[in-house]
């Protein structure tokens, strides 16, 4: 199923870091981003979320939250989030329920050999719920800039 944007975004429920529990209809009202990324302290994931980190203020005065999704443990996500100084929440999902839903988990290689694992990608969606805009098989540099500038406008848009 391949997500288009101003259709609804798959709904969900899902455990986060600082004890949060996560549910998309509750956050009706504000934009979302939703970074989905392969593994917590890798180099590519730590400058993806350091990038969300410097630009959170941002993002907040765009009435934007971030949640960053991957695969790993709460755990690790709380040694992670803590280690970098994330001011978001990590959402663990180590059944792959939200991947599934968002369509990121794809066939990749790795030295040669073939495994299933999150395709970096990024949602932003509107403040009634809906898609507004994905990013599919992200390149870090200046992404983050790039989601930054379409949740003003779409902010903008909604003043």
């Amino acid at each position: 199923m391949t997500l288009q944007p101003g259709a609804p975004a798959p709904d969900f429920e899902a455990q986060a870091t600082s004890e949060q529990r996560v549910c998309l209809a509750d956050l009706k009202g504000q934009q979302v981003v939703i970074y989905f990324y392969p593994k917590d302290s890798t180099p590519g994931c730590t400058t993806q979320g350091g990038d969300f980190r410097d630009l959170h203020d941002q993002f907040t005065a765009a009435n934007t939250v971030i949640f960053g999704v991957s695969r790993d443990s709460l755990r690790s996500h709380e040694n992670f989030k803590a280690k970098q100084g994330f001011p978001f929440e990590l959402i663990s999902d180590p059944d792959e329920t939200l991947c599934r839903l968002y369509d990121v988990i794809k066939l990749k290689k790795l030295y040669g050999k073939e495994h299933l694992g999150i395709e970096r990608s990024t949602f932003l969606i509107d403040a009634q719920g809906n898609l507004a805009q994905a990013w599919r098989k992200v390149k870090v540099p200046g992404h983050v800039a790039e989601v930054l500038e379409a949740a003003q406008a779409l902010h903008q848009k909604s003043i």
